[in-house]
C-alpha cells in the first residue's frame, strides 16, 4: 500500500533530473534587481534577483566571479546568464550564474568584447610586441584629466618614491563623447616628447564612465606610440581595451606610478651594499696582489740568480754529452753497415750472381716451352672452336654447326653432317 507514496528525497531528485534534461532551463537569459546580496568568504556570491512580481534566488561561484569587471551592489539592475537546477537540500529551484552584466550597457559590453576579439586576431596584444619598461626613467609623462584623484595619486606616489624623476602632465578629457579624440590627440603628442614612460588612465567609475578607453583609434594609437606605456583606467577590477593593447597593465594609477618609477629608498640601499661589495672587492684584490708581490721577492731564485744560471749551466753540459754520445753511436752504427756492405758476397762476387740469374730465367722459359699450345698444334694436334670457344667434346657440338679446327701450319672452316661417338 505504502509503495506508491513517494520519499521527499525521491520527488526532489526527480524535479531534479527534470530540470536538468529541459532545453529551456540549461541555458536562460534573466534580467532583475539584486536583493540581498552577500559577498561569502569563499568568494561566491549569493543573491535573489527579483522583479515587480516574482523573485529567484541565485549563486554565482568564485570561478565565474573573478571575471566580473564590477562589484555587484544592493538594487543594481542587471543581466544575468546561467542555468536553472534544483537545490535538494532546500528543495528549491534557482539560478546558478555564468555571466552578468549590468543592465543598461549590454550593447556596450557586447560591443567592448567584438573589438577585444578582433583586435586580439589582430595580434595587438601578443606579448612579442609589449615594451620594456626603463628601471631608472628620467621623464615620465601622464595622459589622464588635470583635476581628480587620478592625477594626485599619480603625482604624489612618483615624489614620494623618485622625486628626481622629471614629469609631464598632458591633460584629456577621460569621459564622455568627446575622450576618445582627446585622448588620441594626447597620446600622440606625448609620443612625440622623448619620454621614457608614457602613463595613460583615470580613476575609477562604471562600464558607461571607463568605456571611451575600449575606443578602437584609442587602442591603435597605444599600439602605434613608440613610448612605452602603462595602462591605469579604473579599479583593479576593471579592465579596458587599453589595457590589453599597453605594454603593462596597472591595477590603479597609484600602482601605475610605483611600477614606472623604482623606490629611491631601494636604490640608495642597493648602492650602498654595491658599494661596500667594491670595496671588499678591491680590498681582497690589493691584499692578494701584495703576498703575490711577498712571494716573488722572497723567492729562491730572486735572492740567488747565480744558482739559477749554475744550473742551467749543468743541464747545457748534460745536453752536449748526450749528444756527443748519441752523435758516436750513429758513426760506429754507419762503419759497421758499411763494412758489411763492402765484404759482401754479391758486390764482390756479381758476375756469379747473374749467372745464376740466367740459369733461373732459362729453366722458367722451359716449362713455359711445355706448356705452350702451339708446340702441342707441331706435334700433330689440333684445336677445335665454335664461336671462338674451344670445343672439349662431341656433346657440344650440334649437326650444321660451323667449326674452326687449327693446326700447327693454319686452319679449316667446317660444317658438321654427322656426329658419331
Amino acid at each position: 500500500m505504502n509503495e506508491k507514496y513517494l520519499t521527499i528525497t525521491a520527488l526532489t531528485r526527480y524535479l531534479k533530473y527534470k530540470f536538468e534534461q529541459d532545453p529551456n532551463l540549461i541555458k536562460v537569459y534573466i534580467k532583475g534587481e539584486i536583493s540581498n546580496f552577500k559577498a561569502h568568504t569563499t568568494g561566491h556570491y549569493y543573491f535573489s534577483l527579483k522583479d515587480d512580481n516574482s523573485k529567484i534566488n541565485a549563486i554565482m561561484f568564485k570561478t565565474k566571479t573573478a571575471n566580473l569587471n564590477f562589484i555587484p551592489k544592493e538594487g543594481m539592475k542587471v543581466l544575468v546568464t546561467g542555468s536553472i537546477r534544483i537545490y535538494e537540500m532546500a528543495g528549491s529551484y534557482q539560478i546558478y550564474v555564468d555571466d552578468m552584466i549590468e543592465d543598461g550597457i549590454g550593447n556596450l559590453y557586447i560591443a567592448f568584447e567584438k573589438l577585444k576579439e578582433k583586435l586580439s586576431k589582430e595580434g595587438l596584444f601578443k606579448e612579442e610586441h609589449k615594451k620594456k619598461l626603463p628601471k631608472i626613467p628620467n621623464k615620465i609623462g601622464i595622459v589622464t584629466a588635470s583635476t581628480g584623484a587620478a592625477i594626485k595619486d599619480i603625482l604624489s606616489t612618483i615624489k614620494r618614491r623618485f622625486p628626481i624623476c622629471e614629469t609631464y602632465l598632458f591633460p584629456c578629457l577621460v569621459q564622455g563623447e568627446n575622450a576618445p579624440e582627446d585622448i588620441v590627440k594626447k597620446l600622440k603628442q606625448a609620443d612625440n616628447y622623448n619620454l621614457d614612460v608614457l602613463i595613460v588612465g583615470r580613476g575609477g567609475g562604471s562600464f558607461e564612465d571607463l568605456n571611451c578607453f575600449n575606443d578602437e583609434e584609442v587602442a591603435r594609437t597605444i599600439f602605434a606610440c613608440k613610448t612605452p606605456i602603462i595602462s591605469a583606467v579604473g579599479h583593479e577590477i576593471d579592465f579596458t581595451i587599453a589595457d590589453y593593447v599597453a605594454d603593462f597593465r596597472a591595477p590603479t594609477p597609484t600602482g601605475a606610478a610605483e611600477i614606472a618609477v623604482p623606490n629611491i629608498v631601494d636604490l640608495k640601499h642597493s648602492l650602498n651594499q654595491y658599494k661596500i661589495r667594491i670595496n671588499e672587492a678591491i680590498y681582497k684584490k690589493v691584499n692578494y696582489l701584495k703576498l703575490y708581490l711577498d712571494s716573488i721577492k722572497n723567492s729562491f731564485v730572486i735572492k740567488n740568480p747565480n744558482i739559477m744560471f749554475d744550473n742551467k749551466k749543468q743541464t747545457i753540459d748534460l745536453i752536449n754529452e748526450k749528444l756527443n754520445r748519441i752523435i758516436k753511436e750513429k758513426l760506429e752504427n754507419s762503419k759497421i753497415k758499411l763494412f758489411q756492405l763492402k765484404n759482401n758476397y754479391i758486390l764482390n762476387n756479381p758476375e756469379n750472381l747473374y749467372k745464376e740469374k740466367q740459369i733461373k730465367l732459362n729453366n722458367i722459359i722451359e716449362k713455359l716451352e711445355l706448356l705452350n699450345p702451339l708446340n702441342t698444334l707441331k706435334r700433330g694436334y689440333t684445336l677445335t672452336y665454335e664461336n671462338d670457344k674451344i670445343i672439349k667434346s662431341v656433346k657440344n657440338i650440334k649437326n650444321g654447326s660451323i667449326i674452326k679446327t687449327n693446326f700447327n701450319d693454319g686452319y679449316v672452316i667446317s660444317k658438321v653432317t654427322e656426329i658419331g661417338e
